[in-house]
């Protein structure tokens, strides 16, 4: 099967453990220091990405679905000299962390210390994931058909309205008046994205200094 070609931008001698990664993540949300990284444990091959498809199908009746994505604004202090670059279209300064999540709440990817004034659609386009997808360096699945179809479909993550629609990232439908199958078919893009904003308040309800800034 084969290999991603996906890596880190930097990486500490050794392999970076779970725990080395939260801890360079909480260093920057705390400190603010500048600079910005992407850290993930994604899968390598078909099989991963297929169990993790199949994960978000039995668990959130969402098949075909690679993972969820969404970004989350986390509050911090002005940097210094730093205009409105960090303030956001909420009214307060913070810094981004844009994440891919599973069905089980698992971050399988993560972009930390964009400013709050990107869009998370920008932060994608930005990123090492969005090439990635785009190219089919991930080691996904090929396409194959949804539950009682016969038509091939490729693999796909989930986003909301903010993300740009493409073949390997969908979003449900935005426009007024849905038909009955357009309501439902939203309806499950709602159970599959949920993951992505329940991984986050787990994460807060974790570690509390994400809900408020740091003097």
């Amino acid at each position: 099967m084969p290999q991603s070609d996906f890596r880190p931008v930097a990486k500490a001698e050794g392999s970076l453990g779970a725990w080395s990664k939260l801890a360079i993540t909480l260093r920057f949300l705390a400190t603010g220091a500048k600079y910005q990284a992407e850290v993930w444990e994604t899968p390598s091959t078909e099989d991963a990405w297929w169990e993790v498809a199949q994960q978000l199908q039995n668990k959130w009746n969402f098949p075909h679905c690679r993972g969820a994505l969404d970004g989350k604004h986390i509050a911090i202090q002005k940097p210094p000299k730093s205009g409105t670059l960090y303030y956001n279209f909420k009214g307060f300064f913070c810094t981004v962390m844009l994440a891919l999540v599973d069905a089980y709440y698992k971050f399988l990817w993560v972009d930390v210390g964009a400013n709050g004034a990107s869009s998370d659609a920008g932060i994608f386009n930005r990123s090492q994931l969005e090439p990635a997808l785009r190219q089919g360096t991930l080691g996904l699945p090929p396409q194959d058909p949804l539950p009682n179809d016969d038509q091939d479909t490729p693999y796909f993550i989930v986003g909301d309205d903010a993300f740009p629609l493409r073949t390997y990232l969908m979003k449900p439908y935005s426009h007024r008046y849905l038909s009955r199958q357009e309501r439902i078919c939203n309806y499950r893009f709602s159970r599959g994205r949920r993951v992505v904003e329940n991984a986050f308040g787990i994460l807060a309800n974790c570690f509390r200094c994400l809900l408020t800034t740091w003097d």
